[in-house]
């Protein structure tokens, strides 16, 4: 078991999502950056689909009481266990009494930690993800104990030759296809899009990204149609708005620009005040 010292400005516990219900208006969910999900997991020998737990912006601290591993990946946060400085993207051993600590913000903007063997959760609709509505809970409390699987080490074996990628963190190209509605932009809104920087505004979380700067826009709303976490929507004052893993399952904007599967991850790790730039890429 896990204790919440401290649960950070939003944590919560994720897998790679909840799928099957979108029909039904359930948001995939799962982790925002997902490629340090797995990294996370990857590194300790889990499977991939292993509940994490996801830390935004600001640290966190967490007291074991039980002897485990742990990885953390994505953001660095100064992670650091018994107020000495551990490292992301590696394995630590964790002992009965110990207290891990998330600090300053140092880059990126959501950090995963994952246990060996996973978080224990309920289970709903195929995923631990938590989302209002959906699970008793959307984000971890003060004082919440968190169940972990006790497994014993020995049966561990290191993943130290996987290849860890992280400089996409710093990243600001986001790679894009043309959405379904993309060719009803004039060829001066399309290089205004596909040539700007943008600034991301501070309506930002887990159900989409907003950006400050506007692109005029004279199309009309489409009828109501699927959309995925990626998806980038127009709106009628020209605002763009970027669905991520929380984001409903239908809309009625224009959708012009579609995100890379990995160009999520990218964003997931922005925020306020960060700039992006629009990268078009072929299929």
């Amino acid at each position: 078991m896990i204790k919440v010292l401290k649960p950070g400005f939003y944590s919560s516990i994720q897998d790679i999502g909840r799928f099957g219900g979108q029909a039904f208006g359930v948001p995939v969910s799962g982790t925002m950056d997902a490629y340090a999900g797995k990294l996370a997991n990857a590194l300790l020998g889990n499977k991939s689909e292993v509940a994490v737990l996801e830390i935004t912006m600001t640290g966190a601290t967490f007291e074991f009481n039980c002897s485990t591993l742990i990885c953390i990946t994505g953001a660095d946060m100064n992670p650091n266990l018994n107020k000495i400085q551990i490292r992301n993207n590696q394995v630590v051993h964790i002992k009965e009494g110990d207290v891990l600590s998330f600090g300053k913000l140092n880059r990126g903007f959501r950090a995963y930690l994952a246990v060996f063997g996973g978080f224990k959760a309920k289970r709903v609709m195929g995923s631990y993800s938590m989302y209002r509505g959906i699970t008793e809970q959307t984000n971890i409390k003060k004082g919440d104990a968190l169940d972990i699987n006790v497994i014993s080490p020995t049966t561990y074996n290191t993943n130290a030759s996987l290849r860890v990628k992280s400089d996409y963190i710093n990243d600001i190209t986001i790679e894009v296809f043309k959405g379904p509605e993309f060719q009803l932009l004039t060829e001066i809104q399309q290089n205004k899009l596909l040539n700007s920087e943008f600034t991301i505004s501070k309506n930002n979380n887990r159900m989409a990204y907003q950006l400050n700067d506007k692109l005029v826009n004279n199309l009309k709303p489409i009828i109501t149609s699927p959309v995925l976490p990626g998806t980038v929507q127009l709106t009628p004052s020209g605002t763009l708005i970027i669905l991520m893993r929380d984001c409903q399952t239908t809309g009625g904007y224009p959708r012009v620009l579609q995100l890379k599967n990995m160009a999520i991850n990218v964003l997931s790790q922005k925020f306020t005040g960060n700039n992006i730039r629009f990268k078009l890429i072929q299929f």
